[in-house]
């Protein structure tokens, strides 16, 4: 139980890991660079990440993330030691808003472009673009520091739980050394080797 407990937390915060990278990613990266590109560039290039990114692999880690988030807190909930479950209900609630912020926010914003059309055949490039870009770049600044902090949170959790199973660990070993009855010939070893000489008054003294 505590090594699916262990696991489903350590995959939640490699989950929301992932994720807070690729939101940043974006937000120091991609998108400044963009910035200094032209309508068509900055156009055509975002509609092709809105088509690359709905792959497997990011949505089995978008989707992935809160569901293992999820287990996690069930099995903790489920569990005798819940110093840990603080902290995984802080990342579940952080990453679930980054969901409601991707999903009500930057996909709209997403599927408003794509239906644009060809950027080719797009009369008014610069007014696709004021649409778009700003308003998606607010979005993806809020969700990638909640992100983060979501991923810290776990991260924090993962650190309380191993801490715990490590001082449980001990106290069942320490209680097992305690429990273990001691031999007679164990006990033995413990004497001193070593016994006073005894002796007997009752004999007489030799005279010189």
């Amino acid at each position: 139980m505590r090594t699916l407990q262990h696991l489903s937390l350590l995959g939640a915060t490699i989950s929301t890991g992932l994720m807070a990278g690729l939101f940043f990613a974006f937000t120091f990266a991609i998108m400044p660079a963009l910035r200094g590109a032209d309508d068509r560039t900055f156009v055509d290039v975002m509609q092709r990440i809105n088509v690359s990114i709905l792959n497997p692999v990011f949505l089995t880690v978008f989707t992935g993330g809160l569901i293992v988030t999820v287990v996690a807190g069930a099995l903790h909930l489920g569990s005798d030691d819940r110093s840990a479950l603080p902290w995984i209900i802080a990342g579940l609630v952080l990453y679930g808003a980054v969901l409601l912020i991707t999903g009500g926010f930057n996909v709209p914003l997403n599927n408003t472009l794509d239906a644009a059309g060809d950027p080719n055949a797009i009369s008014n490039l610069a007014a696709v673009r004021d649409h778009f870009e700003d308003p998606w770049n607010v979005g993806n600044v809020v969700r990638t520091f909640a992100n983060i902090a979501a991923c810290c949170c776990l991260a924090y959790g993962l650190i309380v739980d191993g801490r715990n199973a490590a001082r449980a660990d001990a106290s069942a070993s320490t209680k097992a050394s305690a429990a273990v009855p001691v031999s007679s010939a164990e006990a033995g070893k413990n004497e001193p080797t070593h016994r006073p000489v005894e002796y007997d008054w009752s004999a007489p003294v030799p005279s010189r």
